[in-house]
């Protein structure tokens, strides 16, 4: 896992990979269904990740790993931890299993509060290599790698890590403190928990804030009844007017909903708030619909 920055330089913030994020949420749903997302409804809880200086630091770092391995479902994984210099925070020897041997950067030696953080990483790449998820190119396939382990449960540990302050600053992985953030509220909507309490940096609690306000843009767009009647009445209804009357128009690109004609007339297409797959329904008033892929039921005005 790559630090996402080095002691020093400036941390990004910011929103600058929201779309592989909700990829990455979509194919989790897709590689695992409904009911095995639903599995991981528990987090990690933070007495399972504590390390203090006080505790030994092989034994420490084995009884985390331990507990990420069955937080993550892996219980036939086992994970040899070891500490050495290195560029990155951490790295995984991906193999056939069921040993996988774990690198971590020799800082953790002295900052043992975010051996959790590292390690969460690194066990879910474990996971998707058993499950053979993986998107394309190295940052892609990070990010992939950050948001599985949050969505499931464990990545509030690589939002804590975050600290900052007008001399230093610390981050893990490749998404933005807010991106995680993001990732976390959709989970904490989805499985009816507040991570809040959790945290111990107040930084990574405000880019959870935002994260949060975020996500909760994604239950607001038109057509999802949410957006309110000033929402619906403003844009969606001049662009369904629009597709109404000249049905060869192309859709906005920064739209978050497209329309389309077929034998039953007019069609508006947009992503589940929840999973992020498309859903398609007809323009015709009030709609319930079900999103086949996370089982979500919608409202719409459409």
């Amino acid at each position: 896992m790559d630090d996402g920055r080095s002691t020093g330089s400036p941390v990004v913030h910011g929103f600058p990979h929201l779309e592989t994020v909700r990829s990455a949420i979509t194919a989790l749903y897709r590689r695992l269904s409904y009911d095995g997302v639903r599995s991981y409804a528990t987090s990690l809880a933070p007495a399972d990740a504590a390390f203090s200086d006080q505790d030994d630091l092989y034994p420490g770092a084995q009884r985390v790993a331990r507990a990420l391995v069955q937080h993550l479902h892996l219980p036939d994984a086992r994970m040899i931890v070891a500490f050495r210099a290195m560029e990155h925070a951490a790295d995984v020897e991906l193999a056939a299993g069921p040993e996988y041997f774990v690198e971590l950067n020799d800082r953790f030696r002295t900052h043992r509060r975010d051996i959790g953080a590292a390690l969460s990483h690194e066990v879910t790449h474990v996971l998707l290599h058993r499950l053979g998820l993986e998107f394309p190119g190295t940052r892609d396939n990070e990010i992939l790698t950050d948001t599985v382990t949050t969505y499931l449960g464990a990545g509030w540990l690589l939002l804590d890590a975050f600290r900052e302050d007008q001399v230093s600053s610390q981050k893990l992985g490749y998404l933005t403190p807010e991106e995680f953030g993001y990732v976390l509220a959709k989970r904490a909507l989805a499985f009816d928990e507040d991570p809040s309490p959790w945290f111990t940096s107040p930084q990574a609690y405000t880019a959870y804030e935002k994260g949060r306000a975020r996500a909760l843009q994604d239950v607001r767009q038109p057509p999802l009844a949410a957006a309110g009647w000033a929402g619906r009445r403003r844009r969606y209804a001049r662009d369904r007017r629009r597709a109404r009357d000249h049905p060869d128009t192309p859709p906005a690109p920064d739209a978050p909903y497209a329309f389309g004609s077929g034998p039953q007339g007019l069609r508006v297409s947009f992503a589940c708030p929840v999973c992020h797959q498309r859903i398609r329904v007809p323009v015709r008033g009030r709609v319930r619909a079900r999103c086949g892929l996370c089982r979500t039921v919608l409202d719409c005005e459409t």
